[in-house]
């Protein structure tokens, strides 16, 4: 069945790619974003007769739009520790306010899909966590990104949140501060890897396998509706140094570990048993990911729009 859907902050890493499957299955979309990093990402798009492109702060007046969907996919916001710490009003503004504004505006019919993050479980003492996992998030993205969660799951009880592993690989509009992305093209260019917290963990997972967790809310919106759900895999919660190694195997590169402390501390084993039971899989893994990064960076290089996210 077709299905109207509403993708904010749509032009960016994660919307491109997902605008691109829903398309693919018939849906009809609408992609809102101020195209702060430009345009040409969504060029390819334009002659799909089932796209509409609005371009629109998440922080205007989102009714009339809000009112011709069946389902939003809430991606935009301020996104990662660098781009928060540079900008904590507009984290503030767009994170929150905006999420509430947009929650609160939406009929309880019509789904809300949240793109939360495994971030918020931060240093997590004991190191395993799942979905049932207390989390009281201490820096500005992933507090922001908890009160976003809150405010969906509370205003607007028809909201699954879903809390993505660290994404990686590569899209039309790129992201290269992400810890995978960032590494191999530091691998190539800079010939070293300062790991920094090198043994601390988290988890992984390629962007065609994120877009896969958003089709499954969408095709089980009425299980996982209400709930919460970390997407990922088990397969893919790696340190630092797991990673470094991995990347060394593909690039020559030096790897320093630094005894000074990552001011985006992380350090959890995520549990993704809820996801899987509902049928979700991974598909690409690390050393895939890595050897088309290197493919990339080895003509790419970014520019200063890449390594700051708004979607």
């Amino acid at each position: 069945m077709s299905t109207r859907v509403l993708v904010t902050g749509g032009a960016g890493y994660k919307g491109i790619k997902i605008a691109e499957a829903l398309l693919a299955r018939g849906h009809k979309v609408t992609v809102l974003d101020t195209f702060y990093f430009g345009y040409a990402p969504i060029l390819h798009l334009v002659p799909n007769p089932n796209l509409s492109i609005v371009r629109q702060d998440v922080r205007d007046d989102m009714k009339p739009l809000l009112a011709t969907h069946d389902a939003v996919i809430h991606l935009a916001g301020l996104s990662g520790f660098p781009a928060c710490a540079a900008n904590p009003s507009i984290a503030l503004t767009v994170n929150v306010e905006a999420t509430a504004t947009l929650a609160k505006a939406m009929s309880k019919d019509q789904l809300l899909i949240f793109a939360s993050t495994t971030a918020l479980y931060e240093v997590a003492p004991d190191g395993d966590v799942d979905e049932n996992t207390k989390v009281a998030p201490k820096g500005i993205y992933t507090k922001s990104k908890r009160e976003g969660e809150l405010i969906c799951l509370n205003d607007h009880p028809n909201t699954i949140a879903l809390r993505l592993a660290t994404v990686m690989g590569v899209a039309p509009r790129m992201r290269s501060n992400l810890l995978v992305n960032d590494f191999v093209y530091r691998a190539i260019v800079d010939r070293s890897l300062v790991l920094y917290d090198g043994r601390a963990k988290r988890t992984f997972l390629h962007i065609n396998d994120t877009v896969t967790g958003y089709m499954l809310a969408i095709d089980k919106q009425s299980e996982m509706s209400g709930g919460i759900y970390n997407v990922g895999s088990g397969d893919l919660n790696f340190s630092k140094e797991d990673v470094a190694n991995n990347i060394r195997k593909y690039v020559e590169c030096d790897i320093i570990s630094s005894k000074l402390a990552d001011h985006d501390a992380r350090n959890f084993n995520v549990s993704f048993a809820k996801i899987k039971a509902l049928g979700f899989q991974y598909t690409l893994d690390l050393d895939t990911t890595i050897q088309e990064l290197v493919k990339l960076y080895r003509f790419y290089r970014p520019s200063t729009s890449d390594a700051y996210a708004v979607s």
